[in-house]
C-alpha cells in the first residue's frame, strides 16, 4: 500500500498558543514543557549541577552549593572543642524548620520548633539542640575541634559579580533575606560579620548591585540595595539603607543631599543603582528627613552624584548646599513608579510600569541628564526581568515579553500572547520574575509564579524560556528566584565529578566543562544555588528532605520547605540517613498536604529518618504536536499508519508517544491498553536496537525509529511525554532526549462527516 511521506525537520516555529491547534505550523507544538527548540531540533530541557560538585563525597555537596555561615566569636565559639562541645547564638533573626547545622561530615536538621529543639543528626553527637526562638544552639559529644557552620535556608533574593580580580575570575556573591555570602574555596560563605551588614526585607525585597570603579583604579566598589524601607510614616528599626563593599569591608550608604547644621537629609535608599557617565544615579529613592524621623518615596525620582566618587561626602549635595560639586535629581514628568533600567551600548533606557523612557546624557555640568519619552503605552512591571543584548532589551511588562531598540518598543511573544497573563499578582508575583541571558545555548530565561499554583504558594513554579535566535518559545517547570553568572568554575573530570553517562549529553571539550566558563547559575527557594547547565540530563539535588515519616499503605510525609510541587509531580530523595532504602529511587507526589510537607508513594519504610537528605526535582517532558492533517485542503480526513522519528542516540533512553485522533482528548495507548487493541506500546526507544538484527546502529549518532498508529481521523495529534514506569526509571529519566525530525506516512480517507 502507498502511503504519502511528508518530512518535519528541521524544527523552527516552537510553543504556538496564538492558533488552533489544527491551524499552527506544522513543526510547531500546543505544548512544550521541559523541552525546547534548539537548532532545528526539539531538546530537553536544562538541567542542574551543584557547584560544590568535585569534592570527594557526594553526600556533602548540595551543603557546598548552599549558603552558609562559618560561625565564629562574638555571641558563641564556632568550634567544638577537644570534647566536641561547643553552644552560641546564631546571627540575625533566626529559628525556622528546616535550618540545618554541619559539624564536619555530621548535619543536624530542624525539624519543629522548640525551646530548645532535639535536631536531627546523622551522627553520633550526644546534645544536638537549637532553641528556635532565641537562636541559641548546644552541642557535646559532636566531632572535636570542628569548624561549625549554619545554614540559614533562605530564599536566595540576588545574585551578582564582584568585578575584581582576572578576566573570566571575578567571585559570585549572593543575598538571602538577611546576609550577603560569596563563593570562594569550592563553597558558599557569609560575606562579612556580626551585624555588618544584616538586612531585614522578606521574600519580595530582592538585591539589586552595581560595580564601580574605586578613588584609584585597583579598588572596586560594588554597591547594592534591597529597597527595604517603610513610607511615609516614621521609620523603623526594620529599615535597610543601601550598602557597599570594597573588597574588603561592608559599609551602609545613604548619601546625604541638604546639610543644614547638624541636620542631613540623605537618599536612604532606592530601587536601582547604576553607574552611568562616571556618577553614580540612585532612582526610585525613598528619601529620609533631616530628623530622620520620616521616610519620602519619589517614585519618578532619579538622583545622580558629582561627576566623581559617589562615596565623597559632597556627592549628592544639590546646587543650594555648601560644598555643592555637581550632584542633583531630576523627576519624570509622570507619576508611574520606576520599576528597571538597562543600558544599549551607552545609553540608558529606564522602565516606567506602563511606560518606557531614556535617561539622556546631555553633557552639560550644570543638567547632565534629561528625561526622553520612548514609549507611552509599554514599560516593565518587573524589575528584575530585564534582560540586555547589544541593539535590544528585553523585558516583561504588563502586556508581554516587550523589546526596546532604544527608538522603538514592541511585544515579541505573539506566539504566545496569553502567557503574560499567567504572572499570578498575590503576593507581588510580578516582582518575583528574574531573566537572564544563556550565551551558550542562545536562550533566555525567566522564572516566575504561575495562576495554577497553591494559593499559599508565593515562589515561582515555572520558567519561560526563549529562544532569540529563532523566537520559539517553551517552558520548564522549577523554583527559581534568581539568576546570575558563575566564572569560577574548576574543570571536570570524570574523577571530580558524581555525573553519571547517562545524564552526560556534552562532549569532554564542551564549554559546559571548562574551568572559567561562564555559567548560568539560579538560586532556590531554600537557599541552594546551582548551575543551570543545558548538556546535563537531570536537575540538582537543590532541596532538603526535613523530614520524612511513613504515614500508612504506601504513602509517607516528606516536609520539603517552599516545596513548590504539584500532585503528579516527580521526586528522587537521595543521601537520606536512618531511611537509607528510598534513597536514589524516584517517587511521585499523590497530595499536597501544605506548602512544606507532601505525601509521596514511597511504600512501606523500616527506620526513623535522621536528616542529611535531598530531594531533586524529576522534570517530565510534555510535547504536544500540531493537530496534522495533510489533506485539509481537500477536505478529506487522515489515515495516519507510522511515523520515523528521528533522535540521537543514548544508552538508556525512552519516551512514551501518544496519539490523540479527531481533535479529542482520547489516549489512543491507554485506551488501546485497556481493551487489548493496541499494536505496540507506544514506546520510542532512543538507544540502538539488538546489534544481531541492526548493527550499525551501535554506531550512528543519529537513529530512525518508527512508531506505529493505524488511526484514523480528521486529524492526529501527537503527545510525547515519560510514562509512569519510565519516569521512575533514572537511566531514562536523567538520559537525554532530542528529537531532529519525522517522516508521517499518511494516506488521506474519507471526506468530512462520510
Amino acid at each position: 500500500m502507498a502511503f504519502d511521506r511528508f518530512l518535519i525537520a528541521p524544527m523552527q516555529s516552537g510553543l504556538q498558543t496564538n492558533l488552533r491547534p489544527w491551524l499552527i505550523q506544522d513543526d510547531a507544538f500546543s505544548q512544550l514543557n521541559n523541552a525546547y527548540l534548539f537548532r532545528g531540533r526539539v531538546r530537553k530541557r536544562f538541567g542542574g549541577r551543584l557547584m560544590g560538585s568535585g569534592w570527594p563525597s557526594a553526600a556533602q555537596e548540595p551543603n557546598y552549593s548552599r549558603f552558609r555561615i562559618a560561625l565564629s566569636g562574638g555571641a558563641g565559639v564556632g568550634t567544638t572543642d577537644g570534647s566536641g562541645n561547643a553552644t552560641g547564638t546564631v546571627p540575625g533573626a533566626m529559628g525556622a524548620i528546616g535550618q540545618m547545622f554541619s559539624i564536619g561530615t555530621e548535619l543536624y536538621t530542624v525539624n519543629a520548633l522548640g525551646t530548645p529543639v532535639v535536631m536531627l543528626d546523622t551522627g553520633a553527637t550526644t546534645t544536638k539542640t537549637f532553641d528556635t526562638s532565641t537562636g541559641v544552639y548546644t552541642f557535646a559529644g559532636a566531632p572535636i575541634n570542628t569548624q561549625i557552620y549554619f545554614y540559614p535556608a533562605k530564599p536566595v533574593m540576588g545574585l551578582t559579580n564582584y568585578e575584581v580580580g582576572p578576566i573570566n575570575d571575578q567571585p559570585s556573591y549572593g543575598f538571602d533575606t538577611q546576609f550577603a555570602y560569596v563563593f570562594a574555596g569550592g563553597f558558599w560563605n557569609r560575606s562579612g560579620s556580626g551585624t555588618t551588614p544584616i538586612w531585614h526585607g522578606d521574600n519580595t525585597n530582592f538585591f539589586w548591585a552595581t560595580n564601580w570603579e574605586g578613588v584609584t583604579d585597583n579598588v572596586v566598589i560594588l554597591f547594592v540595595t534591597n529597597f527595604q524601607a517603610a513610607v511615609p510614616t516614621a521609620v523603623p528599626a526594620t529599615d535597610d539603607p543601601m550598602w557597599y563593599f570594597n573588597g574588603t569591608t561592608w559599609t551602609a550608604f545613604s548619601p546625604a543631599f541638604n546639610v543644614a547644621g547638624a541636620t542631613v537629609s540623605t537618599v536612604f535608599t532606592c530601587r536601582i543603582i547604576v553607574a552611568f557617565k562616571n556618577r553614580l544615579l540612585l532612582l526610585n529613592t525613598i528619601e529620609q528627613s533631616a530628623d530622620g524621623s520620616t521616610n519620602t518615596s519619589y517614585v519618578n525620582r532619579c538622583r545622580y552624584s558629582h561627576n566623581g566618587s559617589p562615596l565623597a561626602a559632597s556627592a549628592y549635595l544639590e546646587k543650594n548646599q555648601v560644598g555643592y560639586t555637581g550632584g542633583g535629581f531630576l523627576d519624570a514628568t509622570t507619576e508611574e513608579a520606576i520599576v528597571s533600567a538597562e543600558f544599549i551600548k551607552d545609553r540608558l533606557i529606564v522602565y516606567f510600569e506602563r511606560s518606557t523612557w531614556e535617561m539622556a546624557y546631555t553633557g552639560n555640568e550644570i543638567l547632565p541628564f534629561v528625561w526622553q519619552k520612548i514609549n507611552t503605552e509599554l514599560g516593565s512591571e518587573s524589575t528584575f526581568s530585564t534582560v540586555p543584548f547589544d541593539k535590544q532589551i528585553l523585558t516583561i511588562g504588563n502586556t508581554g515579553v516587550h523589546a526596546c531598540n532604544g527608538a522603538n518598543v514592541e511585544r515579541i511573544d505573539n506566539q504566545i500572547p496569553d502567557q503574560v497573563f499567567d504572572i499570578v499578582d498575590k503576593a507581588e508575583g510580578v516582582a518575583r520574575v528574574a531573566g537572564i541571558r544563556d550565551y551558550f545555548v542562545e536562550m533566555v530565561y525567566w522564572t516566575f509564579p504561575s495562576d495554577n499554583q497553591l494559593s499559599s504558594e508565593v515562589y515561582p513554579t515555572r520558567v519561560l524560556v526563549y529562544n532569540y535566535r529563532t523566537g520559539t518559545w517553551a517552558f520548564n517547570d522549577d523554583c527559581i528566584t534568581a539568576f546570575g553568572y558563575f566564572e569560577q568554575q574548576i574543570g571536570t573530570t570524570w574523577a571530580s565529578t558524581t555525573t553519571t553517562w547517562e545524564e552526560s549529553s556534552f562532549a569532554w571539550n564542551s564549554g559546559t566543562t571548562e574551568a572559567q566558563f561562564r555559567q548560568v547559575i539560579a538560586g532556590n527557594q531554600e537557599g541552594f544555588v546551582f548551575i543551570v547547565d543545558a548538556d546535563h540530563g537531570r536537575n540538582a539535588a537543590a532541596m532538603q528532605l526535613t523530614d520524612l515519616v511513613y504515614t500508612s499503605g504506601s504513602s509517607s510525609t516528606a516536609t520539603i520547605i517552599d516545596h513548590s510541587l504539584a500532585v503528579g509531580d516527580y521526586i528522587m530523595i537521595e543521601f537520606a540517613q536512618g531511611i537509607t532504602s528510598v534513597n536514589n529511587n524516584i517517587y511521585q507526589v499523590v497530595s499536597i498536604i501544605d506548602t512544606n510537607t507532601v505525601a509521596i508513594d514511597t511504600g512501606v519504610l523500616v527506620g526513623t529518618y535522621t536528616g542529611g537528605g535531598f530531594v531533586t526535582r524529576v522534570s517530565n517532558i510534555q510535547i504536544q504536536s500540531k493537530q496534522w492533517n495533510p489533506y485539509d485542503k481537500k477536505g478529506q480526513n487522515v489515515y495516519l499508519a507510522r511515523i520515523d522519528f528521528a533522535v540521537q542516540k543514548t544508552s538508556s533512553g525512552a519516551i512514551t508517544v501518544d496519539y490523540y485522533p479527531s481533535s479529542s482528548s482520547v489516549s489512543m495507548v491507554n485506551d488501546g491498553k485497556a481493551t487489548n487493541a493496541i499494536m505496540g506500546t507506544g514506546v520510542l526507544e532512543t538507544f540502538p536496537y539488538n546489534p544481531i538484527y541492526y548493527p550499525l546502529e551501535q554506531y550512528q549518532d543519529k537513529l530512525w525509529h518508527p512508531i506505529y498508529f493505524q488511526s484514523d481521523g480528521d486529524c492526529i495529534q501527537l503527545n510525547m511525554s515519560f510514562s509512569d514506569a519510565q519516569i521512575r526509571n533514572t537511566a531514562i529519566a536523567f538520559s537525554d532526549f532530542e528529537l531532529e525530525g519525522m517522516v508521517l506516512h499518511t494516506q488521506s480517507t474519507s471526506a468530512r462527516l462520510q
